[in-house]
């Protein structure tokens, strides 16, 4: 293994535990933490694909509910992950489970579309995860999965405003160090919330780029309506994309 994914390794493991650290009150019920039950797998695509340089770094929100929450990889769609990145890995619990959000890891049956639109996008595109990550990484601002009591599924930025802050503060610094050692000339957040975050580090990083395409979530009508062209468009104005 080389230097950088171990890099990675040390910056993740410090954002899981710090994470793990925090507490959330009402509405959130139940918080998951994938780096924790899912780190073999999580593990395995930092050294897998974290180990040169990037062009340009995609950056989500925090995990779904079917997908990274389930594999431990952003975005990790069950089949996209098993199939085309060829990741798969005993899952354990988190140790506070909700009845209505069980942990089956890759033995769910639920797709995560988000997911399946995004590395479905890539490997249409690529044909091969080698390709692929040969310039590009996709990586989550928060790791850590939030429901309310029953079961709905909370984003981050529901949360009460002193909660969100000291989330902020181990994402912020574990966001720093991936730039820092991926080196990319771009940052593109998927929907705004990740390019947000992602414009926050332009007082450390002057000459990065923050873009944004159109988040995947089928909760966005526009996504509905050909996500994988609107995306496509958008990279190659930006010229990221050829």
């Amino acid at each position: 293994m080389t230097a950088l994914p171990s890099v990675l390794l040390s910056a993740a493991g410090q954002l899981r535990d710090r994470c793990s650290a925090l507490t959330f009150s009402r509405p959130v019920s139940h918080v998951y933490n994938p780096l924790q039950y899912a780190w073999q797998p999580h593990r395995s695509y930092l050294e897998r694909f974290g180990g040169n340089k990037k062009k340009a770094v995609f950056l989500g929100m925090n995990p779904g509910p079917f997908g990274m929450a389930q594999t431990g990889v952003p975005f990790g769609e069950i089949a996209a992950v098993r199939d085309w990145l060829q990741i798969e890995a005993a899952i354990e619990k988190p140790p506070k489970e909700h009845p209505k959000r069980k942990i089956t890891g890759f033995d769910c049956q639920q797709s995560e579309v988000s997911g399946r639109r995004l590395w479905g996008l890539f490997r249409d595109r690529f044909i091969s995860a080698d390709a692929f990550f040969a310039e590009f990484f996709v990586a989550n601002y928060c790791p850590l999965v939030f429901m309310d009591a029953g079961g709905k599924n909370m984003t981050p930025d529901k949360l009460a405003a002193a909660e969100r802050a000291a989330l902020a503060d181990p994402c912020d610094e574990h966001l720093h160090a991936l730039i820092a050692n991926l080196q990319p000339e771009w940052l593109i957040g998927v929907g705004a919330y990740a390019e947000a975050q992602g414009k926050k580090l332009l007082a450390s990083f002057p000459k990065l780029k923050v873009g944004r395409i159109l988040h995947p979530s089928p909760a966005s009508p526009a996504a509905n309506r050909g996500w994988g062209e609107v995306v496509t468009k958008t990279l190659v104005e930006l010229g990221i994309w050829a």
